[in-house]
C-alpha cells in the first residue's frame, strides 16, 4: 500500500469532537530540574514550587523534588544516566507514579527515560495542558486547548499497534525489499487525521478571529484596556472590583482561560471597555502562546495595559519579566502600560515602602478590599486620555461652563463663594481650552 492511498483522508468530513472531560485520578509524583550555571540555590527552588504549584492545580501530588546540576542537557534522557538510575529507585520505594520534568522534553527523551529507566515521565507543557483542558469551558477555549494537545502530541505519536514490527522482514516485495509493517502504516494515518484535526481548529479558529476583528473594528472609537499578569496576580478579582463582572475567582494557577470584557464608566464619560485575560506564566511554550491567538487579541488591541503584579511575592521582577517577555512574543511590547501593585493590604509596611522606592510610577492597590483602586481609574484615564486635574475660578457670569464642565470630566469639588464658583475637576488635554482663562493659580 502506497502512501498515497492514504489521500482519501483528506475528503473526510471529520465530526466535531466530544469533549472529553479528564479522568480525575491521584497520582504521586517527584519533580526533576536541571540546574544550569549561574543558576541560584533560591532561583532553583522558586521555579521548583512553581511546578509544585501546577502539578497540584492538575491534581498530583508532589512528594518530593530532585536537581542535577548541567550546563545542557544530554541529548539522549535529559539528565544523566546516574541521576536516572537513582531517582528510578527512590520512585519505587515512594510508589511514585510520575517524574515530573520541569522543562519540555524531547519525544525521544521522553522515551528512552520509559524505556531505560522504567520511569513515567511527563514534562511541564504537558502539566499546563492538563490544566488548560480541565479549565476550558467555552467553544473557543476548548477550540485553542484542542490545538495545543494534537501540536503537542503529533511528533510524540507512539504505535498504536505495538504487536506489528514497523519494519517486518518476514514479508518481502517481488524485489526482496522490506514491506512497512502495520505499525508504520497506523502511524501515518494517525498522523494525517491529527494533521487533518489541527487544520480544521485552525479554520474555526480564523472564523472567530474574523469574527472578534469586525466587532473590534465596530467599535474603533472605543477605547480599550486589558489587565494582564503572571497567573493568580489578582486578575479576576481586580476585573470584577472595577465591573462588578461575578467573573470566576479562584486560588487556582489558570482558573481564567477566556477573555472577558465589559463596559467601563470613567470620569470623562467616554465609552471604555475593560478585559480580563489568561495569565502568563514562566516557560509558556510558543505553540500555547500561538493557539491563543484568538484570546490573546485583547492584549494586542489594547489602548492601555494594566501591568497586575502580586507584590506580596518576592519574585515580582522575575514575574514582572516574564510577563513582559510574553508581552514581546505578542507584540504587544509598545502598548503603553502602568504598573499596578496588587494585594497591598497583605504587604509590612517597611516591605511597602521599599516598593514605593523601587517602583515610583506603580500604583499600589489592593484589589481584594478596594483600596486605590479609584486611583488607579483615575491613573488610567489619565494615560488613555491624557486628562489633567485642574482648579478653577469660575465667574458667575459663566455659570453655563460649570454645566458643561459635569458633561466632559468629573468634577471632585464645587464650591460657590461670594466672587465665583470654585471647582476642582479633572478634564482631557483636548477640553483644556474651555478651562484656559479659568486655571486657579
Amino acid at each position: 500500500m502506497s502512501y498515497d492511498e492514504f489521500d482519501y483522508l483528506e475528503e473526510l468530513e471529520l465530526e466535531e469532537e466530544p469533549w472529553e472531560e479528564l479522568e480525575k485520578t491521584e497520582q504521586t509524583a517527584f519533580l526533576a530540574h536541571l540546574v544550569r550555571q549561574g543558576e541560584t540555590d533560591k532561583e532553583s527552588q522558586a521555579t521548583l514550587d512553581e511546578l509544585e504549584r501546577l502539578a497540584d492545580t492538575a491534581g498530583i501530588q508532589v512528594l518530593g523534588s530532585y536537581t542535577q546540576k548541567r550546563n545542557y542537557p544530554e541529548r539522549g534522557s535529559f539528565f544523566g544516566k546516574g541521576f536516572l538510575e537513582e531517582t528510578a529507585t527512590r520512585m519505587l520505594q515512594a510508589q511514585a507514579d510520575l517524574l515530573i520534568v520541569n522543562e519540555e522534553l524531547s519525544p525521544i527523551q521522553a522515551r528512552n527515560i520509559q524505556r531505560d529507566y522504567g520511569i513515567s515521565v511527563i514534562d511541564r507543557t504537558e502539566v499546563i495542558l492538563s490544566i488548560f483542558h480541565e479549565h476550558a469551558k467555552t467553544r473557543e477555549a476548548m477550540l485553542q486547548v484542542r490545538l495545543a494537545e494534537l501540536e503537542y502530541q503529533y511528533p510524540r505519536l507512539r504505535k498504536l499497534w505495538g504487536h506489528f514490527d514497523a519494519q517486518r522482514g518476514s514479508a518481502r516485495s517481488a524485489g526482496g525489499s522490506a514491506s512497512r509493517g502495520m505499525g508504520e502504516k497506523q502511524i501515518e494515518v494517525d498522523r494525517r487525521l491529527i494533521r487533518l484535526k489541527i487544520r480544521r481548529i485552525k479554520s474555526q479558529l480564523a472564523q472567530i478571529i474574523t469574527q472578534k476583528e469586525t466587532q473590534r473594528k465596530q467599535r474603533d472609537n472605543v477605547r480599550k484596556i486589558c489587565i494582564v499578569g503572571y497567573t493568580n496576580a489578582g486578575k479576576s478579582t481586580l476585573f470584577n472590583a472595577l465591573t462588578q463582572a461575578g467573573v470566576l475567582v479562584q486560588d487556582k494557577l489558570f482558573a481564567t482561560l477566556d477573555s472577558t470584557s465589559r463596559q467601563l464608566k470613567l470620569a470623562t464619560g467616554s465609552p471604555i471597555v475593560i478585559s480580563d485575560t489568561v495569565g502568563f506564566i514562566s516557560k509558556l511554550p510558543h505553540h500555547l502562546v500561538a493557539s491563543f491567538k484568538a484570546t490573546l487579541m485583547e492584549v494586542q488591541n489594547a489602548d492601555l495595559l494594566l501591568h497586575l503584579v502580586d507584590s506580596a511575592d518576592d519574585r515580582l521582577e522575575y514575574y514582572i519579566a516574564q510577563v513582559n517577555d510574553v508581552l514581546t512574543q505578542l507584540g504587544a511590547d509598545a502598548i503603553p502600560q502602568l504598573l499596578v501593585l496588587n494585594k497591598s493590604d497583605t504587604l509590612d509596611p517597611i516591605y511597602g515602602s521599599f516598593l514605593a522606592r523601587r517602583y515610583p510610577d506603580a500604583i499600589s492597590i489592593s484589589a481584594l478590599t478596594g483600596q486605590n483602586v479609584g486611583l488607579l481609574l483615575e491613573k488610567s484615564e489619565q494615560a488613555l486620555f491624557q486628562t489633567m486635574r485642574f482648579k478653577l475660578r469660575v465667574p458667575y457670569d459663566q455659570t453655563a461652563l460649570v454645566a458643561k464642565l459635569h458633561e466632559l470630566g468629573q468634577v471632585f469639588s464645587e464650591e460657590y463663594r461670594d466672587d465665583a464658583a470654585y471647582l476642582e475637576v479633572s478634564l482631557t488635554e483636548a477640553d483644556k481650552h474651555l478651562i484656559t482663562d479659568y486655571i486657579d493659580k
